[in-house]
């Protein structure tokens, strides 16, 4: 994953409104949730809703499907998982002290 995708990601999920959607789409897994099912659940009024998840949208974190009437929202898993395996991914690989690397140069 690249730095520049994994930072656009985190900052969109860096708004607790938006992150608590995500996490109620993910909650509901991978058949998602109405736009009005995730009004009901977070009390959030419509255009105020429509605005966060149009910024999870841009960046791939939710998918949106029209089914008739119904706009259905599903959170992007694999996405989902690239992030935190870019957070995780050197976990306790260590790091050498800036001072080790100037000596040995």
């Amino acid at each position: 994953m690249q730095t520049a995708h994994a930072a656009r990601c985190l900052e969109k999920l860096g708004n607790a409104t938006r992150l608590e959607i995500f996490r109620l789409l993910v909650r509901a897994g991978k058949e998602g949730l109405s736009v009005g099912e995730i009004q009901d659940h977070l009390g959030i009024p419509a255009s105020t809703l429509s605005h966060h998840l149009a910024h999870l949208v841009n960046v791939g974190l939710v998918h949106q499907a029209r089914e008739g009437r119904v706009l259905r929202c599903t959170p992007d898993f694999a996405l989902m998982d690239k992030v935190v395996g870019f957070l995780t991914e050197q976990c306790c690989a260590g790091v050498a002290s800036p001072r080790r690397r100037r000596k040995a140069s």
